[in-house]
């Protein structure tokens, strides 16, 4: 490999910079190569974002041979204790970086846990650590080999393992084996801790090192390389100690393993994934350290009384929260006051260009996991990590109106075309959009187009057109748009993103043109029913028209069936959209799920038959919409707002609409619309998924008293929506 930044050597061992650990750890004396000893003072955050990569396998990644040097090394020396019967020594376990196999080259930080025999339950520890500690130095010092690598500072016993271009500083501690003979915790473990620590007045996290077993066996099951990602993310904390020339408390190197393993896991969980894409996940979560509430329920859960306390008291503390996955009692990311400087920092290099230029900015990860939200939290978490601020829906706000003013006014000036009016739809204009989820769908009705068969035939040139324009307009606009490419020969959308430098973000787009079958006088019945009537008989008479292939024409009648909705319904569609989400990036690879529309749709019929009220509770909605997912084979959903049974055209088409295949939603605002679709999309997918969620703590309200979901019938028939209806013979009805 070549030089490629200034100072790099490429047949050196280039690492971490000597001063930061020098300020972490002062009592380290690391034997190293003259050529090490110069290590590359580039900052981490200068690296452009292509070479990241590199970075990590020329400077961050120790060589293996060194690690197996160390290894033994610490064998030898567990070796030697283990035979003392003084000590009596059970089992041993690796911790720190070491233990969980995140060593930078160079300097790195270890613990050796001794299991003693010595100490019977948590207290014995507290009472006669230190006692053990002495007698342990004692046997080091009297061997030739260790008397002069081992250090003892107060209630600390180190011993410096060095070779040539790799150092651990091992911390020896004998611990309380709670584990036993079983190598998986049960309640009773953490009923003990909980009630060692008060007895003995233990700060939170005091006895964590009495489960690095289980912390081994945490990080054991990631991929390679997801560690080189926290190889990197622990780089650059160690260049920013260096940068404060302050220490910072210890625990948040763990914490920011923990941020990076939660990273992957929410929002990845692929072996070979962009490492920037990685980092710039991490560095978000970081710079939003007072909504950060990060945990695992791999060993302790809520089923436990005292458990479930501890864990609600964590969870309910003040932000940052990042709970050590095998230790509840073990906060290591409290050191709030640390974290506003990290925040600063992590601010700063995802707002350098160097990062900038990654395709895809970051993965969708919120700072609070979704599945193990507990249902009483549910609101809150809506508040915080879905809904939109202000700010944003303004940025919103804005991007739309720079679209629709040159729609109106650019667009189409040099022909005869006129705009007859502009409507914003989609999850925006509804009300339903998602926090940092920017999308806004803005529909363009056209003078020219005066038919469903016009619509048909001549879309496409008109997104042509637009396009056109919107590339002869950017300057003028100042604006950046990066157009997406469409599959499609003939275009019914336009896509794009629009970055301005009025946004503090980039706003994704469809633009899409519109028959005005509505016309002015869409509120009007007879309109209405005259628009319906030619989209029918348009449906009925070819084979080749999809059912809801118009519907873009009733985006007003969509937008309000959703937008009149009380605030909290609203909320409970975030929530489910948000789900929906979670369980479209595990499909792998992409599988053609339901539209979320109809999620959005399911969701407020649910509602409406086993709530209909504006404080009900969300867990219980949700419960319900998973529920009804679930039930997928049985589902006939629909509604009469914009049309129903009494006209005969109309009556006749719906009993054909509602006898189709399960499941069947139709869109209340375009009867043809069947977003249900039958055996259209894989409904079984995501009602697979609907059921493993049935576990989620969302559910619990106790252990033994799961939410229940509200009676909904998954069959509606006209009957239930007051029209009189005599069965069809050969019909469902």
């Amino acid at each position: 490999m070549g030089n490629w930044l200034p100072g790099w050597s490429s047949g050196g061992s280039l690492g971490v910079p000597p001063m930061p650990v020098q300020k972490l750890e002062k009592s380290v004396q690391v034997n190293l190569e003259p050529d090490e000893k110069c290590l590359s003072q580039t900052e981490v955050s200068s690296v452009p974002s292509q070479k990241l990569e590199e970075y990590i396998q020329a400077n961050l990644k120790p060589d293996e041979e060194s690690l197996k040097q160390i290894d033994q090394a610490v064998d030898a020396i567990s070796d030697l204790l283990c035979n003392d019967v003084m000590i009596n020594v059970l089992k041993v376990a690796k911790g720190g970086s070491y233990g969980r196999k995140t060593v930078l080259r160079g300097c790195s930080d270890g613990t050796l846990v001794l299991f003693t025999g010595l100490f019977k339950q948590f207290q014995d520890q507290k009472k006669y650590q230190d006692n053990l500690l002495d007698l342990i130095e004692q046997r080091l010092k009297s061997h030739e080999k260790y008397k002069k690598s081992v250090k003892r500072k107060l209630s600390l016993l180190e011993v410096q393992v060095s070779i040539p271009g790799q150092s651990i500083l091992l911390q020896l501690l004998p611990t309380f084996n709670p584990l036993c003979i079983s190598e998986n915790p049960s309640a009773q473990v953490y009923q003990n801790l909980k009630r060692s620590m008060d007895q003995v007045k233990a700060s939170p996290g005091e006895f964590s090192d009495c489960f690095t077993t289980l912390q081994q066996r945490f990080f054991e099951k990631y991929p390679g390389r997801l560690k080189d990602l926290i190889l990197l993310v622990k780089h650059w904390y160690k260049q920013l100690q260096d940068k404060w020339i302050i220490t910072s408390p210890p625990p948040l190197l763990y914490a920011l393993e923990l941020l990076t393993v939660y990273a992957w896991e929410q929002g990845c969980q692929t072996k070979d994934f962009d490492i920037t894409q990685g980092v710039r996940t991490v560095l978000r979560l970081i710079s939003q350290p007072t909504n950060l509430c990060v945990y695992w329920l791999d060993n302790y859960n809520f089923e436990d009384e005292t458990v479930r306390n501890n864990l609600l008291h964590q969870l309910n503390s003040p932000r940052p929260v990042i709970l050590d996955p095998t230790d509840p009692t073990n906060n290591v990311g409290k050191e709030d006051w640390f974290w506003q400087l990290l925040a600063e920092e992590a601010q700063e290099w995802l707002n350098s260009l160097r990062l900038n230029t990654a395709h895809e900015p970051c993965w969708d990860v919120l700072p609070m996991p979704f599945f193990i939200t507990p249902s009483h939290c549910l609101d809150k978490f809506i508040k915080d990590f879905l809904q939109p601020d202000k700010v944003f829906l303004n940025q919103i706000k804005t991007a739309v109106d720079i679209i629709c003013s040159f729609l109106k006014e650019t667009c189409f000036q040099n022909s005869d075309i006129k705009v007859l009016k502009i409507i914003k739809g989609g999850s925006t204009a509804k009300g339903t959009a998602l926090q940092q989820r920017s999308d806004a769908d803005i529909v363009v009705f056209l003078s020219s187009l005066d038919s469903y068969d016009s619509l048909e035939t001549e879309r496409s040139q008109y997104v042509q057109e637009i396009r056109k324009q919107l590339e002869a307009c950017q300057k003028a606009f100042d604006l950046g748009v990066k157009f997406e490419i469409s599959k499609w020969m003939a275009p019914r959308v336009l896509s794009f993103t629009l970055e301005s430098k009025s946004l503090k973000q980039s706003v994704e787009f469809d633009v899409l043109p519109a028959y005005d079958a509505l016309g002015q006088l869409r509120s009007d019945y007879t309109s209405r029913l005259k628009a319906y009537k030619k989209l029918t008989e348009l449906y009925a008479s070819q084979d080749s028209f999809k059912g809801g292939e118009f519907s873009v024409c009733f985006t007003e009648l969509q937008r309000d069936f959703i937008e009149t909705r009380p605030t909290k319904l609203k909320g409970l569609i975030r929530l489910i959209k948000h789900w929906y989400k979670q369980c479209e990036r595990k499909m792998k690879p992409k599988a053609s799920l339901p539209p979320k529309y109809a999620l959005e749709l399911l969701t407020v019929y649910a509602w409406e038959h086993g709530s209909g009220t504006d404080g009900f509770d969300t867990a219980e909605g949700f419960r319900t919409v998973l529920d009804l997912v679930i039930r997928y084979r049985q589902l006939c959903v629909f509604w009469t707002v914009n049309y129903n049974f009494e006209e005969d055209h109309m009556r006749k088409f719906l009993l054909t609409q509602i006898q189709k295949k399960r499941p069947v939603i139709l869109d209340p605002a375009d009867p043809t619309g069947d977003v249900g679709g039958g055996d259209r999309w894989c409904w079984h997918l995501l009602a697979k998924e609907a059921k493993e969620w049935l576990s989620s703590s969302c559910f619990q309200v106790e252990p033994k008293s799961p939410v229940r979901p509200w009676k909904v019938p998954v069959v509606q028939t006209p009957g239930s929506c007051g029209a009189q209806i005599y069965p069809v013979v050969g019909g469902v009805y």
